[in-house]
């Protein structure tokens, strides 16, 4: 693959890069119990994914202080730390796509509404931190997901050009993002299933990166020309 100048991949990391979903959940339900909420994966879904953390507390814990509902949600993330630590694992098929991104070329970045601490978990975790010339996080900037700054941070940082360059997303959140920073955004179905992730602006959506259709799109759109407008 010869990309255009300029072409690059964005990735969120939870649910992207590692299915750590299912963490997350476990972390949300110990954490909040004593606030009275139980979530199952449609609630996580629908309620938490992909938000960033001073929403999450400001919906689900009124009845706390800002200070107090972000102990509670930084009490949350050193759980999940914890479970996670043993338990990370890749999106299938994540390996290969890297290293044919690396063989031709292509800036990565991994842009995501996580702590940074959790960020850098979960892709030390992987052994894939070299593989990313740029990390943002979210909640470093003046606006997190789903407004388009992280992920113009991201092209920013790659010196990328959204035009012939995609994202990879598994939130609504997510998605609204990185569409609204102009990329194509390719969903990930480790927790929102094919229509809910079109639905939410993906112009496709996979089981994992060895999808032949993700391999595919990623080999048209990256040669596009620069100038070239609309979808592929």
């Amino acid at each position: 693959m010869t990309p255009t100048p300029g072409a690059a991949l964005l990735f969120d990391i939870d649910g992207t890069l590692a299915d750590t979903d299912p963490v997350h959940l476990e972390a949300f339900n110990r954490a909040f119990a004593p606030f009275g909420h139980h979530f199952d994966r449609a609630r996580f879904a629908r309620e938490l994914q992909g938000l960033a953390n001073v929403d999450i507390a400001r919906t689900l814990l009124p009845g706390l202080s800002p200070a107090q509902g972000m102990a509670v949600l930084d009490a949350k993330e050193a759980l999940f730390r914890d479970l996670a630590a043993s338990s990370i694992h890749a999106v299938p098929g994540l390996f290969a796509l890297l290293d044919l991104a690396d063989a031709a070329g292509i800036a990565m970045a991994a842009v995501t509404n996580a702590p940074r601490a959790n960020a850098e978990l979960i892709l030390d975790g992987l052994g894939i931190t070299h593989r990313f010339k740029a990390l943002v996080i979210g909640a470093e900037l003046a606006h997190g997901k789903p407004h388009p700054l992280p992920y113009l941070e991201g092209l920013r940082l790659l010196g990328a050009d959204a035009a012939v360059s995609v994202a990879f997303e598994d939130s609504r959140t997510g998605i609204a993002s990185a569409t609204a920073a102009g990329l194509a955004t390719i969903g990930m179905r480790t927790s929102l299933d094919d229509a809910q992730l079109r639905a939410a602006g993906a112009v496709l959506s996979a089981d994992g990166y060895d999808d032949p259709a993700v391999l595919d799109f990623i080999g048209t759109w990256l040669r596009r020309p620069a100038t070239a407008q609309g979808r592929a």
